[in-house]
Parts: structure tokens; sequence; C-alpha cells
């Protein structure tokens, strides 16, 4: 079928929206019109990284929600017609699989980042030849795209469906490094680095466990009322401050129990590690220069018992949290809506810059036939 969709061409050059062929639906394949989907800062490191991660043209997107159009004969768990939000791929039958903790999949990088199937077809092509595809299972940057049962999750029809999509990765990777990874105790304390969409969702996850001090670093002045808001303690500007050790240790002379870093910045991170209190634990989910070492002394980390804690996906079982999740919504203790920002699909060029600017905290591309009829 013919689709609309935002195609990555390399690294250095804008999107450039196009008229491409996806394939109809295999056997194991679920046809999704999307509604809406998130951006996030992993589509932009991927196309900025360009073939040395990914190949290349290629579509991206790994938020996607929308309406099943289409399944092929083996699947059983939606239905055309049911509303859906899309997060990443797994396999289902390998040990962490089966434990209940498939961010952690044997299969995880060919599943989701090959820009293929794990046959090595692309489903997405056009004059000029196949275009990578697969994209953590969906490649959602577009009107339509093919996905798996692994990756889908029923919407309810209270829910509002464009904005499911960012709880498939963004959302459930702040929130669940929280309440899943770090398993934050009420009553206690964490010092959260940056106040984009992560950050903020790892603030909403530290007020739903009851965490006493909340802390945001973030150099943003609306983003650090924002986190006020959702239920921050303390708001930080790194500017503003000799260190983060030092502002933390102002607050809590005894260090914070938790860290989470969504900056991925080495010096930041670093200089969080004398904020850990005895037997503190520093969750990372921020994407780091390749090469950087692990902050941190290791005999500190050794006297004082610290743990360093790599995360992915919020160590989120999909089908378990993300319901959660939109309970926590609809219970108003997951104001997600405050972060939204929506734009069509055809202006994503601008939304990466709005967001990098600070303009919104979290882009919602929407395809544009979808947003004409709106």
């Amino acid at each position: 079928m013919e689709i609309q969709a935002a195609i990555a061409r390399s690294d250095h050059a804008d999107f450039q929206i196009e008229e491409v062929t996806l394939d109809e639906p295999r056997a194991d394949e679920i046809l999704v019109k999307i509604m809406g989907v998130g951006l996030c800062h992993t589509d932009v490191v991927f196309k900025h990284l360009g073939t040395a991660v990914h190949p290349m043209p290629a579509v991206f997107g790994h938020e996607g929600s929308g309406i099943v159009e289409k399944i092929g004969a083996q699947v059983t768990k939606v239905k055309p017609g049911d509303r859906v939000t899309i997060s990443f791929r797994s396999c289902g039958q390998c040990d962490h699989c089966d434990s209940g903790a498939p961010p952690y999949c044997r299969t995880m990088p060919a599943l989701n980042y090959a820009g293929a199937r794990t046959d090595g077809s692309t489903a997405i092509r056009n004059a000029n030849g196949p275009i990578a595809s697969n994209f953590f299972g969906q490649s959602s940057f577009a009107s339509h795209a093919l996905t798996y049962e692994r990756n889908v999750v029923p919407v309810p029809e209270d829910f509002p469906l464009e904005m499911a999509g960012p709880l498939g990765c963004g959302i459930q990777t702040g929130a669940g490094g929280v309440i899943n990874s770090l398993a934050a105790k009420a009553g206690s304390s964490i010092v959260i680095l940056g106040g984009g969409s992560v950050g903020l969702s790892a603030v909403m996850g530290a007020k739903v466990q009851g965490c006493a001090i909340i802390i945001v670093v973030e150099p943003m002045a609306a983003r650090r009322d924002l986190a006020l808001e959702l239920g921050a303690t303390h708001a930080l500007d790194p500017a503003a401050i000799a260190s983060i050790t030092e502002a933390v240790r102002q607050i809590t002379p005894i260090g914070v129990d938790y860290a989470f870093d969504t900056t991925g910045v080495p010096s930041v991170m670093a200089d969080t590690m004398g904020a850990l209190g005895s037997k503190g634990v520093f969750g990372f989910v921020g994407v780091a220069p390749p090469g950087t070492p692990a902050p941190g002394d290791i005999n500190q980390i050794i006297t004082f018992g610290h743990t360093i804690k790599g995360i992915i996906e919020g160590d989120s079982d999909p089908d378990v949290f993300i319901p959660a999740l939109m309970e926590h919504y609809k219970a108003g203790r997951l104001p997600l809506d405050r972060m939204i920002k929506l734009y069509p699909l055809s202006a994503i060029n601008d939304a990466i810059k709005e967001q990098a600017m600070g303009v919104c905290v979290k882009a919602v591309l929407v395809p544009d036939a979808v947003w004409v009829g709106q």
C-alpha cells in the first residue's frame, strides 16, 4: 500500500516527507493506522549517528499509537478496529522475556535496531529501492506502520489515543525507571538529572512512589517550573550552583537514596556521584558518548555500598506496565498531557528544533491526513 512517511536519508539532512510503499502484513504482522507518534531523543540520535549505527535511508519512530487496520493469520491479540499503543519488540521466548524482563530480550538489538525484519527484508520501499524499516519493530514516523503482537498494548476508549504512543518508550522509561528499576521507597530522596520528557516522567514516578525529596537539575527555567508543578520539591539550575553534589547535600546532608540520569553528560553524572548517600542507587538511561566510563571511584562505590544500574525501557513489561500508566493518568497521578504538544508529521523538523529549544517538552507527530481531519 502507498503511505506517507518521514524519511531520514543522511545524518546531516532534514527528514523528508515522501510517498513510499509499505508491504501488506505477513502472518505475524499487524498493520496500524498511526494516529500519533512521540518524537524521542533516540530517533534523533540514530539519525545523527547515521550509517554507523543504522542503515540509511530509514524510517524511524518508535512511540506510535493508532488503530489496527489488518492482521496476519497468526495474530490473535488484537483485531481490526482496536486502539493500540506500540512499544519495543521482544521475542517472548528467551529467559529474560520468560522472567518478565523483555527490555533485556536476548535478541533486542536484532529485533529493534537492525533496520529490517529478521530475514533481512525491509517492509518499506520506493522507486529507488528498499528503505530501512522495523525500527523498534514499528517505524512509525508514517501514516501506517507494520508491527507485532509483542509490541502492541490495547488502549481503552477513555484514554486519548494520540497521547498513548509516548507511553511505549519515553514515559515508561522515566516513570518505570523510578517505579520499577529503582523501586524508590516511600519517604526516600531522589535527584533527577534532566527535565525533559523522560526526566519529568521520572518526577511523576517519584511522586507516585511517595518520595519525600524530589530534586530536579535542569537548565531551562520553564522545565524547572513544570517539574515543581508535577511534584518535584526542589528544582536546581546547574548554572547557578557550584556543583550538584554540594547543592544536593545542602538540601539533604546525608545524600540522596537514588539518582537518575537522563542527560548522558559525563561531567553531570560524575558530579552527581558525591550526592549519593550510603547504599545509594544511581540509575542511567541517558545516551552518553561512546566510550564513556561509568562514573565514580571504585573504592568509594565499595565503601558506601553504591549501586550503578543501567536501565532500558524502565524495566517495563509493556503488557503490564503501560495499562498501569494509563490508570495513573486517569487518576490524575500522571498528567502527561502537561508535557505534550501536537505537530503534523510534515512539521517534524520544526518539532525537533522546538523540542531541543524547550518550546515544548514532548512533541507528538500526527500524520497529516489525521491532522487535517481533526
